[in-house]
C-alpha cells in the first residue's frame, strides 16, 4: 500500500503531537485537523505538515478534509463525558467514542481512504464497568467490523486498532498531576490506590502507529500496547514523589472513601481531576495480557529511563517561574 498523505485527527493533542512529528520526518505529508489552530503552533512550522481548523463533528466538512488523503488517524477521545447534546456543553462519550468512528469510517468508504488507525483503549470492553470502557469498547468495535465488511464487499479500507495502557510522556496529565500534587500538599489522599497500571511512553505509541501505516500484517488486527513494567497507583505516585525530592505522605483510601472522593472532585467546578466513572474504570487492571508486539521490531522504553528528565525539569522550571513572580518579572 503506497501511502503519502495522511490526515490526523486530534493531531494537536498529547499524543498527536508525537504523532505528527514522527511522520513529518518519515516523509509524510500531514494534514492536521483541530478545533483551534493556535494549540499547533509546533506543527504549523513543520514543512509537510498543514494544519486546518475543523468541526469533525460535521459529517460533510469531514468527507471534503478526508478528500484525497491515503490513510487517516482517528486520536480522539475524551477522559470525562459531558451531557452532549446541543452547543456549549461538553460532548458525551457516545458522541466521541461511537458517533464519531462511525462517521470517519462512512467519510473514508465515501472518499476511498484505504487506511485507518483507530485509537480505542486498553481496557476497552462493550461490558465494561465504566462508561468509558464501554463506549470505547463499541467505537473499536464497529470500526473492526467496517473493516471486516468493507474487505467482504471488495472495498478497500484496511483498519487497525491500537489499545494503549496509560501513557506518559513530558506533557502527560497523569505522571504530572501527581507531581503537582506531591509538590503542593504534604498529605495525599489516594483513591484506587492498589489499581494496576503498565504505563507506555508516548513516542513508542506514535512508533507504532507509524510503522504500522504500510504494513499488511497489521491489517484488521488489534494490539494491546503496554510498557515493559506495570505498577500500583500507589507505586507510581510514590515514584514521582522520589522523583521530584517530595516528602508527602500518601495515604491510601479503601473503596467507599475512593468513591466519595471521586463524587466530590466530579462535583467540583472546573477541570474535573476525577470522577465516579474513572472510579469505575479503576475497578479494572489496565494491564497487558502479553509482551509488547514484536512485529514493530523495537521494545518499549522503561518509565524510569524516561520520566526522571521531565519531572525533574519541571520542579526546576517551577522554581524558576516561583522566582519571576516573586521579582514581578
Amino acid at each position: 500500500m503506497n501511502i503519502k498523505n495522511v490526515c490526523v485527527l486530534g493531531g494537536s493533542g498529547f499524543v498527536g503531537r508525537h504523532i505528527v512529528h514522527q511522520l513529518a520526518r518519515a516523509d509524510y505529508h500531514v494534514r492536521v485537523l483541530t478545533r483551534r489552530r493556535e494549540r499547533a503552533k509546533d506543527l504549523i512550522v513543520l514543512p509537510t505538515v498543514e494544519v486546518v481548523e475543523a468541526n469533525v463533528f460535521d459529517a460533510r466538512e469531514l468527507a471534503r478534509q478526508l478528500t484525497g488523503m491515503d490513510a487517516a488517524i482517528n486520536l480522539i477521545g475524551i477522559l470525562h463525558g459531558g451531557a452532549g447534546g446541543s452547543p456549549g456543553r461538553a460532548r458525551s462519550f457516545e458522541e466521541v467514542h461511537v458517533a464519531l468512528p462511525r462517521q470517519v469510517v462512512a467519510a473514508c468508504l465515501g472518499e476511498g481512504v484505504p487506511r485507518l488507525l483507530h485509537m480505542s483503549a486498553l481496557g476497552a470492553n462493550r461490558g465494561g464497568s465504566s462508561a468509558y470502557q464501554r463506549t470505547k469498547g463499541a467505537g473499536e468495535a464497529l470500526v473492526l467490523e467496517a473493516g471486516r465488511i468493507a474487505r467482504a464487499d471488495g472495498r478497500n479500507v484496511a483498519v487497525t486498532v491500537f489499545r494503549p495502557s496509560v501513557i506518559f510522556g513530558p506533557e502527560d496529565t497523569f505522571l504530572n498531576l501527581f507531581a503537582g500534587l506531591v509538590r503542593r500538599f504534604p498529605v495525599v489522599p489516594l483513591a484506587n490506590a492498589q489499581a494496576r497500571f503498565q504505563p507506555i511512553y508516548v513516542e513508542d505509541v506514535a512508533r507504532a502507529y507509524v510503522a504500522s501505516l504500510g504494513e499488511p500484517r497489521t491489517f484488521g488486527q488489534a494490539y494491546d500496547l503496554c510498557g515493559p513494567a506495570s505498577y500500583t497507583l500507589a507505586e507510581l505516585v510514590a515514584l514521582v514523589a522520589r522523583l521530584v525530592g517530595s516528602h508527602a505522605r500518601i495515604v491510601p483510601l479503601g473503596r467507599r472513601f475512593s468513591y466519595l472522593q471521586a463524587l466530590a472532585l466530579e462535583c467540583m467546578p472546573g477541570r474535573k481531576l476525577m470522577t465516579r466513572d474513572n472510579f469505575y474504570s479503576m475497578r479494572t487492571d489496565n494491564v497487558c495480557a502479553g509482551a509488547f508486539p514484536a512485529l514493530f521490531g523495537f521494545d518499549p522504553m522503561p518509565l524510569e529511563a524516561v520520566a526522571p528528565g521531565y519531572l525533574q525539569e519541571g520542579m526546576a522550571r517551577g522554581r524558576y517561574d516561583g522566582f519571576r513572580r516573586k521579582a514581578r518579572r
